[in-house]
């Protein structure tokens, strides 16, 4: 089975990184899912939260305030103003 490879990092730390079966999240343009063959995309990324589905282990939620989301050739790479993993709710994320 293909994967994406995942990585997140706020501008100033290291979130999170690691083999994913799907990514979603919120652009400018709305929401959008990734799967493993997605076409390349560079959009930027609005406020809300990500969800990622890791290969192993559980559903993981980010809260971002905005950034920039890319995809190419199986790769995730989002660079956000402010991440936070955990929960959306206590992240203030509506």
């Amino acid at each position: 089975m293909a994967e994406l490879e995942v990585e997140i990092v706020a501008a100033d730390h290291f979130v999170w990184s690691g083999a994913a079966t799907m990514v979603k999240a919120r652009t400018s343009d709305g929401e959008i899912g990734v799967l493993p063959g997605h076409s390349p995309l560079l959009a930027i990324l609005a406020e809300g939260e990500l969800a990622i589905e890791p290969v192993s282990g559980d559903r993981i939620v980010v809260a971002v305030d905005g950034g920039f989301f890319s995809v190419d050739d199986n790769r995730v790479v989002i660079v956000a103003d402010n991440a936070q993993l955990g929960d959306s709710a206590a992240a203030g994320i509506r």
